[in-house]
């Protein structure tokens, strides 16, 4: 029996990989360092903030990391206008919610951005609890945030799915005992599949709750 959906944010909730990009670049320009586009596909991968700043600007103390992830998040919402959310997801959420099901999010991010992200566009209403990778020390594929999540939904993992858009999201959600379904197109979904979803879909538009339910079967 289906119970709780838990939901990633980044590319799962809202389509923003080429916001994170931009401002990830133009941050990185500001510290001196040149990346490429191959090189900015380890910032896709559910890594946490502070993973990220250390792999392209080496050891940094514990307040660097503080100054400089807040330079980057202005810069986020300085790209942010665009942003959307993923097709269908809030009809979905509302169909989740009229039937009871108990509604998490799980992301990497950091607490600010994630609520900044979810009072954009007025979806607080909808998750009755949010875990951000403030609150836990491994980050994704580690299964900590998604146990968490967990424990504060009340709800057994057999009794939860999750829907992720990373190899290392997946790969976290399916550690912590929970089925997962990948968000993706092209390129990415054999890769999901390989990491252990059980389904990918690319968006919200025509999933409906019994497909999620048998899922669970």
């Amino acid at each position: 029996m289906l119970r709780a959906v838990i939901f990633d944010m980044d590319g799962v909730i809202v389509d923003s990989h080429p916001v994170h990009k931009k401002a990830w670049r133009r941050f990185l320009e500001l510290q001196g360092k040149e990346v490429s586009d191959e090189e900015l596909s380890f910032i896709m991968d559910g890594r946490k903030r502070e993973e990220i700043l250390r792999y392209f600007l080496g050891e940094l103390s514990d307040e660097q990391v503080r100054i400089l992830g807040r330079q980057k998040e202005l810069l986020f919402r300085e790209h942010a206008t665009g942003m959307r959310t993923i097709d269908g997801l809030p009809a979905f959420l509302g169909l989740l919610a009229r039937a009871d099901v108990r509604l998490a999010v799980a992301s990497s991010g950091s607490c600010a951005r994630v609520n900044y992200v979810l009072d954009s566009f007025g979806l607080q209403k909808y998750f009755e609890v949010v875990v951000t990778g403030d609150q836990v020390t491994a980050g994704k594929p580690d299964p900590a945030i998604f146990r968490l999540a967990s424990e504060q939904l009340r709800v057994p993992p057999s009794e939860t799915i999750v829907f992720e858009d990373s190899v290392s999201g997946v790969k976290a959600a399916k550690a912590a005992g929970m089925k997962c379904v990948g968000i993706a197109v092209d390129g990415l979904i054999p890769k999901l599949f390989d990491a252990g979803a059980i389904q990918v879909v690319p968006d919200y538009i025509h999933l409906w709750l019994n497909d999620v339910q048998t899922l669970l079967n």
